[in-house]
């Protein structure tokens, strides 16, 4: 980097800082609402505040380089499901939801459980919700951004190992979490949310620019194949042709039957029921300014893909061969050395599946494991073999690619761009320590350790947890570099809690006068399921698995209600907030819900 992106970069972070613990100054944590002014801003966050803020809390290294990897990867656009299923769950929650978490004065979603069910619904939710944000979302994005920041920085001279890079990130979140709250929060993520769609578009404009200029006989097409290109033709028309197999919704890696159930419910807990994102919401103005910021983050989703998904997908087109050489590096310098170690041990009974890209971009080498593979089959049979993957690109390396061979260096753009990501990162970081700090303190400490406490007290003692929880995570992020799939390990936890959470707040809804317990039988007994799922069933797909437990646990809830009946539920209003509903927002929703299918209709 040039002495002008580092200004810029260095200039971004201070900026981001500045601006968070400026807005947040004038909280009064010694008042009478000193940890709702602490925890939910005063409750005063705009729309256009919550609407950055939800984008910024939830892009992450996740999404920079997890995201633009599979889009160059065998998933193509399919991956964007992710983000367009969630512009519509966005819009349920902010019409469905949201007007019974504000009218019930809720400060944190567990406490919703206790206002519908008991408290011990509330408790399990709270302790499960807090182990998952610590122990898996927050030691994830820390584990995540520092291996990017590595990345980055390696890429331009600069080498950070991978604890120091892990107290860089979550140092800088804490500071601004612990001093400000949320309110900081959200003032940081303006400027972060609005970065990383920016960063984004200039990472997609020098994309674009690189495929309509580089040399077609160096390009290679979304299967692996060199393919002719016309050599007069546009970016867009090249990428038209290179990309057409990608641009499908419908793949072998996102089937249909997956975006009719599995998908929604990762996204309805996440968007709806999970404190990390739903903070923001509660700490609303109003039930509208809830509902436009919730909208504005419908409307962003929809972007997300053409400026973290495409670019992904020209990365492959351009740059296969270099991740071919990432992959090499990583397997210490021959991702087959497996494979060949295997042909000369000739007891074997291990055979091996190659990259399907690769595999058509190397026809030779794909034929040669398969007639190796047929032999060891004849010899032990198809039930007795050992399957290993090879897969000869690191197609998580595509980001980085596109951001230090296309983004020209000394010219500002650069420190932006690279800003932007580390800006997504510590944003993410501080949502994870700040829902995880207003859970353990709201619902555990004020509720059974210090319920007469003075105000303060529950400030302070939220950002004592501040600083437990980012010594956890740094302490135990790197420990996740023995983890196959950083992705995989999120994914597979999350799923003992998000289920059963979707399942008992759907019941809990649609059935008031079932017993008091449902709450805490749905959350358990989804555990157990999805447990047993995991170990008897481990192949299957982890949304096929979330489908069937869902199932399982409504079938459950449904019978206990029949047996155990309870007054019914009236959720009365219990806060001064305006309540009414914002009628353009509900127009703008009905429109991105268009939009969104018009897109799978579209690209199906």
């Amino acid at each position: 980097m040039g002495i002008i992106d580092i200004i810029v970069l260095v200039g971004f972070i201070v900026a981001v800082l500045f601006v968070g613990l400026y807005k947040s100054k004038g909280e009064n944590t010694h008042g009478e609402e000193g940890a709702a002014d602490y925890f939910l801003a005063g409750r005063g966050l705009s729309w256009w505040l919550i609407g950055f803020s939800l984008i910024a809390a939830n892009i992450s290294a996740e999404q920079f380089v997890g995201m633009s990897g599979q889009g160059a990867g065998m998933e193509g656009l399919s991956v964007s499901s992710w983000e367009w299923i969630a512009a519509i769950t966005l819009v349920v929650v902010a019409f469905v939801l949201l007007p019974y978490f504000l009218q019930t004065g809720i400060t944190t979603i567990p406490e919703f459980l206790e206002v519908r069910y008991n408290h011990w619904a509330r408790l399990v939710m709270t302790l499960s919700m807090t182990f998952v944000l610590v122990g898996v979302s927050l030691i994830g994005v820390i584990y995540a951004g520092a291996i990017t920041m590595i990345k980055l920085f390696s890429d331009f001279g600069f080498d950070v190992s991978l604890p120091i890079a892990c107290w860089i990130l979550g140092v800088l979140a804490a500071v601004y979490v612990a001093v400000g709250g949320l309110k900081a929060c959200a003032w940081a993520d303006l400027l972060q949310g609005s970065a990383l769609i920016l960063g984004g578009g200039v990472i997609t404009y020098y994309a674009f620019h690189a495929l309509g200029i580089t040399d077609v006989a160096t390009l290679v097409d979304a299967t692996g194949a060199s393919v002719t290109v016309d050599a007069g033709a546009g970016a867009m028309d090249r990428f038209s042709t290179l990309n057409e197999t990608a641009m499908h919704m419908d793949t072998p890696a996102m089937p249909w039957p997956i975006l009719v159930l599995g998908i929604w419910i990762p996204n309805f807990y996440y968007w709806g029921l999970n404190q990390y994102i739903s903070q923001r919401i509660l700490g609303s103005a109003s039930l509208a300014d809830g509902q436009k910021g919730l909208v504005l983050a419908a409307g962003l989703k929809l972007i997300i893909p053409f400026i973290i998904v495409i670019p992904g997908i020209i990365a492959f087109n351009l740059f296969s061969s270099e991740m071919e050489a990432s992959a090499n590096a990583d397997a210490g310098g021959n991702v087959f050395a497996t494979y060949e170690a295997a042909t000369t041990y000739s007891a074997t009974s291990q055979i091996f599946t190659l990259d399907e890209k690769y595999a058509v971009g190397h026809p030779q080498k794909a034929a040669e494991i398969e007639a190796f593979n047929r032999s060891v089959i004849v010899r032990v049979g198809a039930e007795n073999v050992d399957k290993k993957s090879i897969n000869p690109y690191k197609y998580d390396s595509a980001m980085g690619l596109l951001i230090t061979k296309l983004i020209p260096k000394n010219k500002g753009g650069l420190g932006f761009v690279i800003a932007a990501l580390l800006g997504a990162i510590i944003s993410s970081l501080a949502a994870v320590l700040n829902a995880a700090s207003t859970l353990f303190t709201m619902d555990v400490y004020q509720r059974y350790l210090r319920p007469n406490a003075k105000q303060f007290e529950f400030v302070t003692f939220g950002r004592i947890c501040i600083g437990v929880f980012v010594v956890i995570g740094c302490l135990v992020a790197p420990v996740l570099a023995d983890f196959k799939s950083i992705f995989g390990f999120i994914q597979s936890f999350q799923g003992y809690v998000s289920t059963g959470i979707l399942a008992v707040f759907i019941y809990g809804l649609l059935n008031r006068t079932s017993g008091k317990w449902a709450g805490v039988i749905g959350i358990v007994a989804n555990a157990g399921i999805y447990a047993y799922m995991q170990m008897a069933h481990a192949d299957l797909h982890f949304l096929y698995s979330m489908s069937y437990c869902l199932i399982a646990v409504l079938g459950i809830l449904f019978i206990y209600g029949l047996i155990f009946k309870a007054e019914k539920v009236v959720f009365t209003s219990n806060t001064t907030m305006d309540l009414t509903m914002s009628k353009g927002a509900l127009i703008y929703g009905l429109v991105i819900c268009m939009c969104t299918v018009m897109l799978y209709v579209i690209f199906w």
